[in-house]
Protein backbone atom coordinates (compact mmCIF):
# COMPACT_ATOMS: atom_id res chain seq x y z
CA UNK A 1 0.00 0.00 0.00
CA UNK A 2 1.43 3.36 -1.19
CA UNK A 3 0.29 4.83 2.30
CA UNK A 4 3.15 2.36 4.03
CA UNK A 5 5.59 3.81 1.65
CA UNK A 6 9.06 4.31 3.28
CA UNK A 7 11.63 7.10 2.72
CA UNK A 8 15.19 6.12 2.60
CA UNK A 9 17.93 7.36 5.20
CA UNK A 10 19.68 8.38 2.24
CA UNK A 11 17.22 10.39 1.02
CA UNK A 12 16.29 12.49 3.83
CA UNK A 13 20.29 13.37 4.47
CA UNK A 14 19.85 14.41 1.31
CA UNK A 15 17.21 16.85 1.78
CA UNK A 16 18.77 18.61 3.85
CA UNK A 17 21.52 19.45 1.79
CA UNK A 18 18.99 21.36 -0.52
CA UNK A 19 19.98 25.34 -0.35
CA UNK A 20 16.48 26.43 0.40
CA UNK A 21 15.36 24.07 2.59
CA UNK A 22 18.86 23.97 4.46
CA UNK A 23 19.77 24.95 8.45
CA UNK A 24 23.20 26.20 9.88
CA UNK A 25 24.73 23.68 12.01
CA UNK A 26 25.95 25.24 14.84
CA UNK A 27 25.21 22.73 17.68
CA UNK A 28 27.73 20.86 19.91
CA UNK A 29 27.02 17.68 22.72
CA UNK A 30 27.12 20.53 25.65
CA UNK A 31 24.24 22.84 23.56
CA UNK A 32 22.43 19.37 23.31
CA UNK A 33 22.39 18.45 26.64
CA UNK A 34 21.47 21.84 28.35
CA UNK A 35 18.67 22.13 25.60
CA UNK A 36 17.30 18.66 27.06
CA UNK A 37 17.86 19.66 31.06
CA UNK A 38 16.17 22.53 29.78
CA UNK A 39 13.39 21.42 28.20
CA UNK A 40 12.97 18.01 31.70
CA UNK A 41 13.89 20.32 34.50
CA UNK A 42 10.56 22.98 35.22
CA UNK A 43 8.68 24.01 37.86
CA UNK A 44 7.67 19.78 38.73
CA UNK A 45 11.13 19.73 40.12
CA UNK A 46 9.40 21.90 43.12
CA UNK A 47 5.97 20.37 43.31
CA UNK A 48 5.85 17.04 41.60
CA UNK A 49 8.22 15.11 44.12
CA UNK A 50 6.40 16.22 47.42
CA UNK A 51 2.99 15.04 46.05
CA UNK A 52 4.07 11.83 45.26
CA UNK A 53 6.05 11.04 48.25
CA UNK A 54 2.76 12.16 49.98
CA UNK A 55 0.32 10.52 48.13
CA UNK A 56 2.04 6.99 46.64
CA UNK A 57 5.47 6.49 47.82
CA UNK A 58 6.33 7.69 50.82
CA UNK A 59 10.26 8.38 51.23
CA UNK A 60 10.62 5.60 48.50
CA UNK A 61 9.90 8.18 46.13
CA UNK A 62 13.67 8.15 45.40
CA UNK A 63 13.08 4.18 44.44
CA UNK A 64 10.68 5.86 42.17
CA UNK A 65 12.66 7.87 40.45
CA UNK A 66 15.31 5.75 39.71
CA UNK A 67 12.88 3.25 38.21
CA UNK A 68 11.36 5.81 35.84
CA UNK A 69 14.86 7.10 34.89
CA UNK A 70 15.42 3.34 33.74
CA UNK A 71 11.92 2.88 32.11
CA UNK A 72 12.83 6.23 30.57
CA UNK A 73 16.64 5.34 29.63
CA UNK A 74 15.19 2.70 27.54
CA UNK A 75 13.33 5.29 25.15
CA UNK A 76 16.12 7.42 25.09
CA UNK A 77 18.53 5.00 23.58
CA UNK A 78 16.36 4.08 20.94
CA UNK A 79 16.19 7.64 20.35
CA UNK A 80 19.80 8.32 20.57
CA UNK A 81 20.20 5.34 18.16
CA UNK A 82 18.18 6.91 15.54
CA UNK A 83 19.10 10.28 15.83
CA UNK A 84 23.20 9.06 15.40
CA UNK A 85 21.73 7.34 11.96
CA UNK A 86 18.90 9.72 10.55
CA UNK A 87 20.38 13.46 11.71
CA UNK A 88 17.74 14.84 9.98
CA UNK A 89 14.90 17.62 11.70
CA UNK A 90 11.81 16.04 12.82
CA UNK A 91 12.28 13.57 15.43
CA UNK A 92 10.16 10.62 15.58
CA UNK A 93 8.52 11.86 12.70
CA UNK A 94 11.65 11.36 10.61
CA UNK A 95 12.38 8.30 12.56
CA UNK A 96 9.12 6.92 11.76
CA UNK A 97 8.77 7.71 8.04
CA UNK A 98 12.52 5.64 7.00
CA UNK A 99 11.29 2.60 9.15
CA UNK A 100 7.42 2.51 9.46
CA UNK A 101 6.03 4.23 6.62
CA UNK A 102 4.59 7.46 5.68
CA UNK A 103 1.08 6.89 7.13
CA UNK A 104 2.61 6.37 10.52
CA UNK A 105 4.95 9.18 10.16
CA UNK A 106 2.07 11.29 9.59
CA UNK A 107 0.05 10.05 12.73
CA UNK A 108 3.56 10.45 15.01
CA UNK A 109 4.40 13.93 13.40
CA UNK A 110 -0.04 15.34 13.90
CA UNK A 111 1.13 13.62 17.34
CA UNK A 112 3.72 15.79 18.18
CA UNK A 113 2.14 19.08 17.00
CA UNK A 114 -0.62 18.52 19.31
CA UNK A 115 2.21 17.58 22.28
CA UNK A 116 4.72 20.52 21.57
CA UNK A 117 2.12 23.12 21.20
CA UNK A 118 -0.13 21.95 23.76
CA UNK A 119 3.06 21.62 26.25
CA UNK A 120 4.25 24.91 25.12
CA UNK A 121 0.62 27.02 26.12
CA UNK A 122 0.26 25.12 28.96
CA UNK A 123 3.89 25.66 30.71
CA UNK A 124 3.56 29.31 29.33
CA UNK A 125 0.51 29.93 31.59
CA UNK A 126 2.16 27.87 34.71
CA UNK A 127 5.20 30.33 33.97
CA UNK A 128 2.50 33.18 34.38
CA UNK A 129 1.27 31.93 37.59
CA UNK A 130 4.65 31.99 38.94
CA UNK A 131 5.54 34.86 38.16
CA UNK A 132 2.55 36.08 39.67
CA UNK A 133 3.38 34.21 43.12
CA UNK A 134 7.09 35.85 42.60
CA UNK A 135 5.96 39.40 42.26
CA UNK A 136 3.68 39.34 45.04
CA UNK A 137 5.89 37.77 47.17
CA UNK A 138 8.58 40.45 46.16
CA UNK A 139 5.84 43.19 46.85
CA UNK A 140 4.90 44.11 43.67
CA UNK A 141 1.67 42.39 42.31
CA UNK A 142 0.30 41.83 38.76
CA UNK A 143 -3.00 43.09 37.95
CA UNK A 144 -5.50 40.38 37.76
CA UNK A 145 -7.65 40.78 34.74
CA UNK A 146 -3.84 40.78 32.62
CA UNK A 147 -1.99 37.65 35.14
CA UNK A 148 -2.40 34.00 35.14
CA UNK A 149 -6.52 33.35 35.50
CA UNK A 150 -7.12 36.57 34.53
CA UNK A 151 -9.40 37.70 31.41
CA UNK A 152 -6.42 37.52 29.18
CA UNK A 153 -2.95 36.21 30.35
CA UNK A 154 -1.25 39.02 29.14
CA UNK A 155 1.94 37.30 31.04
CA UNK A 156 2.22 33.94 28.82
CA UNK A 157 1.33 35.89 25.65
CA UNK A 158 4.33 38.44 26.18
CA UNK A 159 6.72 35.67 27.23
CA UNK A 160 5.91 33.03 23.55
CA UNK A 161 5.85 36.60 21.83
CA UNK A 162 9.91 37.09 23.61
CA UNK A 163 10.97 33.77 22.72
CA UNK A 164 9.56 33.56 19.57
CA UNK A 165 11.01 36.25 18.24
CA UNK A 166 14.45 34.77 19.86
CA UNK A 167 13.86 31.23 18.16
CA UNK A 168 12.98 32.93 14.71
CA UNK A 169 16.38 35.33 14.88
CA UNK A 170 18.47 31.50 14.98
CA UNK A 171 19.08 28.75 16.86
CA UNK A 172 22.47 29.86 18.18
CA UNK A 173 21.06 33.09 19.77
CA UNK A 174 18.16 30.82 21.21
CA UNK A 175 20.83 28.72 23.17
CA UNK A 176 22.86 30.99 24.30
CA UNK A 177 19.89 32.51 26.23
CA UNK A 178 19.05 28.92 27.21
CA UNK A 179 22.57 28.20 28.63
CA UNK A 180 22.22 31.40 30.23
CA UNK A 181 19.03 30.53 32.25
CA UNK A 182 19.66 26.87 32.42
CA UNK A 183 22.13 28.29 34.59
CA UNK A 184 20.21 29.62 36.48
CA UNK A 185 17.81 27.26 36.99
CA UNK A 186 20.53 24.38 37.77
CA UNK A 187 21.78 27.12 40.42
CA UNK A 188 18.63 27.41 42.33
CA UNK A 189 17.59 24.24 42.59
CA UNK A 190 21.33 23.10 43.99
CA UNK A 191 20.74 25.77 46.39
CA UNK A 192 17.80 24.59 47.51
CA UNK A 193 19.16 20.55 47.48
CA UNK A 194 21.89 21.96 49.65
CA UNK A 195 19.93 24.67 51.69
CA UNK A 196 17.65 21.77 52.66
CA UNK A 197 20.10 19.23 53.64
CA UNK A 198 20.38 21.33 56.78
CA UNK A 199 16.58 20.50 58.10
CA UNK A 200 16.82 16.75 57.14
CA UNK A 201 16.02 14.85 60.12
CA UNK A 202 16.79 11.06 59.93
CA UNK A 203 13.68 9.84 61.67
CA UNK A 204 11.63 11.35 58.76
CA UNK A 205 12.80 8.64 56.62
CA UNK A 206 11.34 6.09 58.70
CA UNK A 207 9.35 3.74 57.45
CA UNK A 208 11.57 4.02 54.37
CA UNK A 209 8.79 2.19 52.23
CA UNK A 210 5.10 2.78 54.41
CA UNK A 211 2.79 -0.29 54.74
CA UNK A 212 0.48 -0.47 51.36
CA UNK A 213 -2.82 1.05 51.63
CA UNK A 214 -5.50 1.53 49.13
CA UNK A 215 -5.92 4.79 47.02
CA UNK A 216 -8.80 7.26 46.63
CA UNK A 217 -10.27 5.71 43.37
CA UNK A 218 -11.47 7.96 40.40
CA UNK A 219 -14.69 7.28 38.52
CA UNK A 220 -16.00 7.86 35.09
CA UNK A 221 -13.93 9.44 32.56
CA UNK A 222 -11.58 10.82 35.25
CA UNK A 223 -9.97 7.21 36.06
CA UNK A 224 -7.23 5.58 34.37
CA UNK A 225 -7.81 3.42 31.42
CA UNK A 226 -5.85 0.31 32.75
CA UNK A 227 -8.58 0.73 36.00
CA UNK A 228 -11.47 1.28 34.12
CA UNK A 229 -10.66 -1.94 31.61
CA UNK A 230 -9.28 -4.28 34.58
CA UNK A 231 -11.51 -2.75 37.14
CA UNK A 232 -8.62 -3.31 39.54
CA UNK A 233 -8.29 -1.18 43.01
CA UNK A 234 -5.31 1.07 42.80
CA UNK A 235 -2.64 0.66 45.71
CA UNK A 236 -0.71 3.50 47.50
CA UNK A 237 2.76 2.91 49.67
CA UNK A 238 4.28 -0.34 49.92
CA UNK A 239 6.25 -2.18 46.75
CA UNK A 240 3.62 -1.43 45.02
CA UNK A 241 3.65 2.34 45.57
CA UNK A 242 7.25 2.36 44.28
CA UNK A 243 6.40 1.77 41.13
CA UNK A 244 3.06 3.77 41.06
CA UNK A 245 4.93 6.75 42.21
CA UNK A 246 7.61 5.27 39.03
CA UNK A 247 4.18 5.93 36.69
CA UNK A 248 3.34 9.47 38.28
CA UNK A 249 7.28 10.56 38.14
CA UNK A 250 8.07 9.26 34.79
CA UNK A 251 6.37 12.39 33.08
CA UNK A 252 8.52 14.62 34.61
CA UNK A 253 11.19 12.93 32.53
CA UNK A 254 9.10 13.80 29.16
CA UNK A 255 11.07 16.39 27.26
CA UNK A 256 14.43 14.58 26.34
CA UNK A 257 13.02 13.91 23.00
CA UNK A 258 12.77 17.36 21.88
CA UNK A 259 16.48 17.20 21.51
CA UNK A 260 16.16 15.04 18.46
CA UNK A 261 14.19 17.83 16.52
CA UNK A 262 17.58 19.51 16.75
CA UNK A 263 19.55 16.35 15.05
CA UNK A 264 19.64 18.48 11.88
CA UNK A 265 21.18 21.79 12.96
CA UNK A 266 23.90 19.37 15.20
CA UNK A 267 27.73 19.67 13.81
CA UNK A 268 28.55 16.04 14.43
CA UNK A 269 25.00 14.13 15.00
CA UNK A 270 26.70 10.74 14.89
CA UNK A 271 28.53 11.43 18.19
CA UNK A 272 26.71 14.41 19.68
CA UNK A 273 23.22 13.36 19.63
CA UNK A 274 23.41 10.19 21.47
CA UNK A 275 25.66 12.24 24.35
CA UNK A 276 23.19 14.84 24.28
CA UNK A 277 20.08 12.82 24.70
CA UNK A 278 21.84 10.17 27.57
CA UNK A 279 23.49 13.13 28.95
CA UNK A 280 20.52 15.46 29.85
CA UNK A 281 18.53 12.15 31.08
CA UNK A 282 21.00 11.23 33.39
CA UNK A 283 21.33 15.00 35.22
CA UNK A 284 17.69 15.40 35.38
CA UNK A 285 17.85 11.86 37.21
CA UNK A 286 20.83 12.73 39.82
CA UNK A 287 18.73 16.30 40.19
CA UNK A 288 15.22 14.96 40.93
CA UNK A 289 16.57 11.94 42.90
CA UNK A 290 18.06 14.93 45.40
CA UNK A 291 15.04 16.76 46.07
CA UNK A 292 13.04 14.18 46.54
CA UNK A 293 15.64 12.53 49.35
CA UNK A 294 15.59 16.58 50.77
CA UNK A 295 12.20 16.84 50.69
CA UNK A 296 11.24 13.83 52.19
CA UNK A 297 13.79 14.07 54.80
CA UNK A 298 12.92 17.52 55.68
CA UNK A 299 9.14 16.93 56.52
CA UNK A 300 7.74 13.52 57.39
CA UNK A 301 6.20 12.23 53.70
CA UNK A 302 2.52 12.07 55.74
CA UNK A 303 2.57 15.38 56.58
CA UNK A 304 3.78 17.12 53.03
CA UNK A 305 1.79 20.25 51.28
CA UNK A 306 1.17 18.06 47.51
CA UNK A 307 0.60 21.55 46.14
CA UNK A 308 3.82 23.02 46.78
CA UNK A 309 5.51 20.83 48.76
CA UNK A 310 9.25 21.96 48.68
CA UNK A 311 7.94 25.22 49.59
CA UNK A 312 6.11 24.21 52.71
CA UNK A 313 8.91 22.05 54.00
CA UNK A 314 11.31 25.42 54.15
CA UNK A 315 8.04 27.57 56.06
CA UNK A 316 7.62 24.21 58.36
CA UNK A 317 11.36 25.28 59.47
CA UNK A 318 11.04 28.83 59.67
CA UNK A 319 12.78 29.78 56.55
CA UNK A 320 9.28 31.30 54.51
CA UNK A 321 12.07 33.51 52.33
CA UNK A 322 12.87 29.88 50.40
CA UNK A 323 9.50 30.21 48.65
CA UNK A 324 10.84 33.45 46.54
CA UNK A 325 13.61 31.71 45.62
CA UNK A 326 11.66 28.57 44.53
CA UNK A 327 9.42 30.38 42.40
CA UNK A 328 12.71 32.47 41.07
CA UNK A 329 13.96 29.06 40.18
CA UNK A 330 10.34 27.96 38.31
CA UNK A 331 10.35 31.38 36.65
CA UNK A 332 13.60 30.39 35.30
CA UNK A 333 12.73 26.61 34.49
CA UNK A 334 9.74 26.97 32.99
CA UNK A 335 11.11 29.73 29.87
CA UNK A 336 13.66 27.35 29.16
CA UNK A 337 10.75 24.56 28.54
CA UNK A 338 8.37 27.17 26.72
CA UNK A 339 11.42 28.10 24.36
CA UNK A 340 12.53 24.16 23.40
CA UNK A 341 8.81 23.56 23.00
CA UNK A 342 8.53 25.79 20.77
CA UNK A 343 11.66 24.77 18.51
CA UNK A 344 10.67 21.65 18.78
CA UNK A 345 7.70 22.45 17.14
CA UNK A 346 9.08 24.39 14.02
CA UNK A 347 11.43 21.62 13.75
CA UNK A 348 8.48 18.87 13.31
CA UNK A 349 6.46 21.22 11.11
CA UNK A 350 8.93 21.97 8.80
CA UNK A 351 9.98 18.34 8.45
CA UNK A 352 6.48 17.50 7.40
CA UNK A 353 6.21 20.72 5.13
CA UNK A 354 9.47 19.91 3.32
CA UNK A 355 8.03 16.32 2.72
CA UNK A 356 4.96 17.90 1.20
CA UNK A 357 2.50 16.87 3.93
CA UNK A 358 1.87 20.06 5.09
CA UNK A 359 1.73 22.73 2.83
CA UNK A 360 5.51 23.11 1.30
CA UNK A 361 5.87 26.82 1.25
CA UNK A 362 6.02 26.81 5.01
CA UNK A 363 9.50 25.18 4.65
CA UNK A 364 10.95 27.82 3.32
CA UNK A 365 14.10 28.80 5.34
CA UNK A 366 15.75 32.78 5.60
CA UNK A 367 18.38 33.22 3.87
CA UNK A 368 20.60 34.70 6.08
CA UNK A 369 19.07 33.33 9.67
CA UNK A 370 19.07 29.80 8.20
CA UNK A 371 15.08 29.22 10.35
CA UNK A 372 12.19 27.91 9.32
CA UNK A 373 11.12 31.65 9.82
CA UNK A 374 7.06 31.39 8.54
CA UNK A 375 7.06 28.37 10.70
CA UNK A 376 8.52 30.35 13.53
CA UNK A 377 5.95 32.89 13.45
CA UNK A 378 2.85 30.58 12.82
CA UNK A 379 3.95 28.81 15.98
CA UNK A 380 4.22 31.74 17.78
CA UNK A 381 0.88 33.47 17.03
CA UNK A 382 -0.71 30.45 17.67
CA UNK A 383 0.93 28.83 20.98
CA UNK A 384 0.90 32.90 22.22
CA UNK A 385 -3.31 33.11 21.63
CA UNK A 386 -3.93 29.64 22.83
CA UNK A 387 -1.76 30.31 26.35
CA UNK A 388 -3.81 34.10 26.71
CA UNK A 389 -6.96 33.19 25.62
CA UNK A 390 -7.96 29.23 26.76
CA UNK A 391 -7.77 27.15 29.87
CA UNK A 392 -5.84 24.82 28.33
CA UNK A 393 -4.52 23.41 31.32
CA UNK A 394 -7.53 20.69 31.14
CA UNK A 395 -5.67 19.40 28.67
CA UNK A 396 -2.46 18.44 29.97
CA UNK A 397 -2.45 14.74 29.91
CA UNK A 398 -2.74 14.95 26.05
CA UNK A 399 0.95 16.27 26.01
CA UNK A 400 2.07 12.56 27.94
CA UNK A 401 0.25 10.47 25.50
CA UNK A 402 0.95 12.27 22.54
CA UNK A 403 4.89 11.79 23.78
CA UNK A 404 4.16 8.19 25.09
CA UNK A 405 2.58 7.16 22.03
CA UNK A 406 5.87 8.78 19.92
CA UNK A 407 8.29 6.49 22.30
CA UNK A 408 6.08 3.09 21.27
CA UNK A 409 6.78 3.78 17.72
CA UNK A 410 10.15 5.25 18.07
CA UNK A 411 10.96 1.78 19.73
CA UNK A 412 9.07 0.08 17.53
CA UNK A 413 11.08 1.40 14.66
CA UNK A 414 14.45 1.08 15.61
CA UNK A 415 13.55 -3.08 15.69
CA UNK A 416 12.51 -2.40 11.83
CA UNK A 417 15.63 -0.62 10.81
CA UNK A 418 17.61 -2.71 12.13
CA UNK A 419 16.22 -5.81 10.13
CA UNK A 420 15.55 -3.70 6.44
CA UNK A 421 19.11 -1.31 6.79
CA UNK A 422 21.80 -3.56 8.78
CA UNK A 423 24.16 -1.80 6.29
CA UNK A 424 23.31 1.81 7.82
CA UNK A 425 25.90 3.69 9.86
CA UNK A 426 25.13 4.06 13.36
CA UNK A 427 26.76 6.23 15.66
CA UNK A 428 25.23 4.68 18.71
CA UNK A 429 23.49 1.05 18.97
CA UNK A 430 20.72 0.27 21.64
CA UNK A 431 22.59 -2.81 23.73
CA UNK A 432 20.23 -6.17 23.42
CA UNK A 433 18.09 -5.16 20.43
CA UNK A 434 15.69 -6.54 20.05
CA UNK A 435 15.40 -7.09 23.66
CA UNK A 436 15.43 -3.40 24.94
CA UNK A 437 13.62 -1.62 22.37
CA UNK A 438 11.18 -4.20 22.76
CA UNK A 439 10.88 -3.47 26.49
CA UNK A 440 10.84 0.28 25.59
CA UNK A 441 7.51 0.03 23.72
CA UNK A 442 5.93 -2.28 26.43
CA UNK A 443 6.55 -0.13 29.09
CA UNK A 444 5.29 3.13 27.51
CA UNK A 445 2.46 1.30 26.43
CA UNK A 446 1.87 0.56 30.25
CA UNK A 447 2.18 3.86 30.73
CA UNK A 448 -0.27 5.02 28.15
CA UNK A 449 -2.72 3.05 30.14
CA UNK A 450 -2.61 4.81 33.26
CA UNK A 451 -3.82 7.85 31.50
CA UNK A 452 -7.45 8.91 32.33
CA UNK A 453 -10.23 7.68 29.92
CA UNK A 454 -11.22 10.86 29.10
CA UNK A 455 -7.39 11.45 27.83
CA UNK A 456 -8.31 8.83 25.17
CA UNK A 457 -11.20 9.83 23.46
CA UNK A 458 -9.71 13.15 23.17
CA UNK A 459 -6.73 11.27 21.61
CA UNK A 460 -8.56 9.28 19.24
CA UNK A 461 -11.22 12.48 18.40
CA UNK A 462 -7.57 13.56 17.15
CA UNK A 463 -5.93 11.11 15.53
CA UNK A 464 -9.21 10.94 13.51
CA UNK A 465 -8.78 14.92 12.62
CA UNK A 466 -5.48 14.05 11.28
CA UNK A 467 -6.82 10.68 9.51
CA UNK A 468 -9.03 13.14 7.52
CA UNK A 469 -6.44 15.55 6.54
CA UNK A 470 -3.58 12.93 5.79
CA UNK A 471 -5.97 10.95 3.16
CA UNK A 472 -7.40 14.35 2.38
CA UNK A 473 -4.89 16.54 1.54
CA UNK A 474 -1.38 15.02 2.58
CA UNK A 475 -1.40 11.92 0.86
CA UNK A 476 -2.06 13.07 -2.05
CA UNK A 477 0.89 15.95 -2.14
CA UNK A 478 3.19 13.78 -0.68
CA UNK A 479 6.86 14.47 -2.17
CA UNK A 480 7.42 11.10 -1.66
CA UNK A 481 4.48 9.78 -3.80
CA UNK A 482 5.16 11.94 -6.93
CA UNK A 483 9.20 11.41 -7.12
CA UNK A 484 8.24 7.41 -6.86
CA UNK A 485 9.17 7.60 -10.36
CA UNK A 486 12.01 9.76 -10.10
CA UNK A 487 13.90 9.05 -7.21
CA UNK A 488 16.77 6.44 -7.02
CA UNK A 489 18.17 5.72 -4.48
CA UNK A 490 21.72 4.66 -4.45
CA UNK A 491 21.81 2.38 -1.56
CA UNK A 492 19.63 -0.16 -3.26
CA UNK A 493 19.00 -1.56 -6.50
CA UNK A 494 15.28 -0.10 -6.15
CA UNK A 495 12.99 3.19 -6.13
CA UNK A 496 12.14 4.87 -3.39
CA UNK A 497 8.63 5.34 -2.43
CA UNK A 498 7.34 2.87 -3.60
CA UNK A 499 6.66 0.09 -0.34
CA UNK A 500 9.52 -1.54 1.35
Amino acid sequence: MSVMRTKSVERSIADTEEPEFQLRKSLAALDLTIFGVGVVIGAGIFTLTGRAAHEVAGPAIVVSFVVAAIACALAAMCYAEFASTVPVSGSAYTFSYASLGELFAWIIGWDLILEMFLGASVVAQGWSAYLGVLLQQLGAPLPAAIGYGGTVDLMAILLVLVLGVLMTLGIRESMRVNLVLVAVKLFIVLFVIVAGIMFINPANYSPFVPDAAPREVATGLTQPLLQFLSGAEPMAFGVGGIFAGAALVFFAYIGFDVVATTAEETKNPQRDMPIGIIASLAICTLLYCAVAFVVTGMVSYDQLDPAAALANAFAYHGQAWMATIISAGAVAGLTTVVLTLLIGATRIIFAMSRDHLLPAGLAKVHPTRRTPWLISIIVTVIVALVAGLTPVGVLEEMVNIGTLSAFVLVSIGVVVLRRTRPDLKRGFRVPWSPVLPILSALVCMYLMLNLTVETWLRFLVWLVIGFVIYFAYSHRNSRLGKDADTYFNPAEPKVVGRDS
